[in-house]
């Protein structure tokens, strides 16, 4: 056997250590740049340029909200911005690049290459994942298939003594639905830090003893210029300095030990989501089936036979067997579906954000036709007599003929793009879109008949979210600016709308079986019944429900003897029509709740934004 010199075994082991044990670093945190807001390019521009002077900064970690809109312009000029940057970047989104994405959120991958990052640092492990809420208000949520891909990089990485620091734009606590999978995760390995962004304000956090640190934004506010952070790793000590860009570096305003806290599992300070709710009401409501997907759910359900169709963000549409959960057939589209299926005969129609309408087999998912446009298609469809109406990102509303997968008509005059679904009545397809704007056109022909804006500058106002109700010659819609409005069916000309302080509605509404009040949840958690025929907003039902702080903009549904009532926290409740009692509750998971599927007068299908469905058996007790 050949002896080694020392000399190579010295050098192997220093390169051992470079690699594998900790060493001195910087690198900058910039976060909440919002650009496509005022002063967002323009400060960005600065921190770039000021980046690129600074000789001690290894990398930099842009830690999400990243644009105003998560427009498609927004996010390339933000790239176009970022491309200048002569250091290493790693970039996130936040929730302003989710939310309000008339690409779905699929821009962003494509322009920065990912929505997650993973990499190794002079010792440290540096992992970061996105954070939604994904094209429906609520709280924020790291992806069903992030926490998936969180799992396969820890398997892949099996030393668990390597220092980590992870990154979400969302602070780990309750403003996160799923915060306590992410810290179960997390408490496995040696987490030191986590790194948030999102309160626009330098914070300490401890995050179930997990050292937390929120960044300041880099936007300049009512000051001169912004500023970013400069974390100095060295000493076992994470030291944070604000930089105001092109002109000072100011004093550390925080120090945070870095250390291997070795977390018990056992030891646990935020309370984890209570389930003990399903057993109150057990006699009432009872679990059929439980299909947990490895991806996020944002579309609604259809029903084909014996399937339950649906989409997830990882761009399948899938359908599953309605009296066993089981899957049936999957067909993989490009993008992330957030389109509500919809079923004519035996087809199947339902957009993605790869720019496609597609028409698909329902009974075994096999594509029979599809219509590619310029941009996302993130609405959902309605059919009747085999036309389908569908809006899409590209200002365009499309009517399609089911069975030829041919367009019959287009309307191009939107303002925005289009996220919900529309309401047929009468001649009419009735829908709003992200850019204030109203609409009723021409089922035959899509000519508009009229249109309604709500004076507002601020897109995210917008009446996108709700389905409209159509009820007695009106229009019915609630919005994010927490007005109720009434609009003449034939006309679109306001017949009332109101905005009362003690009743905060959004977005969640829904019309009860007679036709008589429109259902609307308050942000109060509180369902009340609106009268259709009066001149004013007139509350002619109150229920006995009182949720927590609500958000959720999914649609109330209904079987003519109980309201169904979704929220953002996974929990379901069953209301009588009559007296507005609370039947029952059912907590399925701790996500946003979907539009509910009443299969039959006894049976719901429910969906939530974490992947899961769910059938339940109403008892008639």
């Amino acid at each position: 056997m050949l002896a080694i010199p020392k000399y190579i075994l010295v050098i192997c082991f220093l390169l051992i250590s470079l690699v594998c044990y900790p060493q001195p670093f910087k690198f900058a945190q910039v976060t909440d740049t919002h650009v496509g807001g005022s002063t967002g390019a323009e400060d960005l521009r600065r921190t770039v340029r000021d980046l690129n002077q600074q000789r001690d900064i290894d990398f930099v970690i842009l830690s999400g909200d990243v644009t105003e809109f998560g427009s498609d312009e927004e996010l390339a000029l933000a790239k176009q911005i970022l491309d200048s940057l002569s250091l290493p970047l790693y970039v996130l989104p936040g929730n302003h690049d989710s939310n309000w994405s008339e690409s779905g959120a699929n821009s962003f991958r494509k322009v920065f290459g990912d929505e997650t990052f993973f990499f190794r640092h002079k010792g440290y492990l540096f992992m970061g994942t996105t954070s939604g809420p994904n094209m429906r208000m609520s709280p924020g949520q790291i992806p069903r298939e992030n926490l998936v891909w969180m799992d396969s990089v820890f398997k892949a990485n099996p030393d668990k003594e390597s220092p980590l620091v992870f990154i979400n734009h969302y602070p780990l606590d309750s403003s996160l639905n799923n915060w306590y999978e992410a810290i179960d995760r997390l408490k496995q390995r040696n987490v030191q830090l986590a790194m948030c962004g999102h309160g626009h304000n330098n914070s300490v956090y401890d995050w179930e003893g997990i050292p937390g640190v929120m960044g300041r934004s880099n936007l300049r506010a009512k000051d001169s210029v912004g500023g970013y952070n400069i974390v100095a790793i060295e000493n076992g000590k994470a030291t944070y300095t604000v930089r105001r860009p092109l002109w000072k570096t100011e004093k550390s305003w925080t120090q945070v030990p870095l250390k291997n806290h070795r977390f018990d599992q056992a030891d646990i300070s935020y309370k984890r989501p209570d389930f003990s709710i399903n057993d109150q009401h057990a006699r009432r409501v009872q679990e059929v089936w439980r299909f947990q997907d490895d991806a996020d759910l944002g579309a609604g359900m259809a029903s084909y036979r014996d399937l339950i169709l649906t989409g997830n963000t990882a761009g399948q549409v899938f359908a599953l067997d309605v009296n066993t959960g089981e899957k049936v057939w999957t067909y993989q589209t490009g993008g992330k579906v957030y389109a509500t299926p919809a079923v004519w005969k035996n087809t199947v129609i339902v957009g993605s954000s790869d720019g496609t309408i597609y028409g698909l087999n329902a009974g075994n998912g096999q594509l029979q036709w599809q219509i590619k446009i310029d941009k996302a298609v993130l609405g959902s469809a309605v059919i009747e007599k085999g036309i389908a109406f569908v809006g899409g990102s590209d200002g365009t509303f499309r009517a399609i003929d089911v069975k030829r997968g041919k367009i019959k008509w287009t309307f191009d005059q939107l303002q925005g793009y289009v996220s919900g679904k529309p309401t047929l009545y009468k001649d009419k397809v009735i829908f709003g879109d992200w850019g204030n704007g109203f609409y009723a056109l021409s089922k035959k022909t899509g000519k508009l008949q009229w249109s309604w804006d709500n004076g507002h500058k601020n897109r995210m106002l917008s009446a996108a979210a709700c389905y409209p109700v159509a009820t007695n010659n009106r229009i019915f819609i609630v919005a994010p600016d927490r007005y109720m409005t009434c609009l003449d069916a034939m006309t679109g000309e306001v017949i009332w709308r109101e905005k009362k302080e003690t009743i905060r509605v959004r977005e969640s509404m829904g019309l009860s079986e007679d036709g008589r009040y429109v259902y609307v949840k308050t942000m109060d958690g509180n369902l009340l019944g609106i009268s259709t025929t009066a001149d004013s907003m007139d509350i002619a039902w109150r229920s006995a429900l009182q949720l927590p702080y609500e958000l959720t903009p999914s649609a109330i549904a209904t079987n003519g003897k109980q309201i169904f009532v979704p929220s953002h926290s996974g929990l379901i409740s069953g209301i009588d029509v009559k007296n507005g009692e609370v039947l029952w509750q059912y907590k399925c998971s701790n996500a946003m709740i979907n539009p509910i599927f009443v299969l039959r007068s006894n049976h719901v299908i429910i969906s939530t934004m974490d992947g899961m469905m769910m059938k339940l058996y109403l008892n008639k007790e």
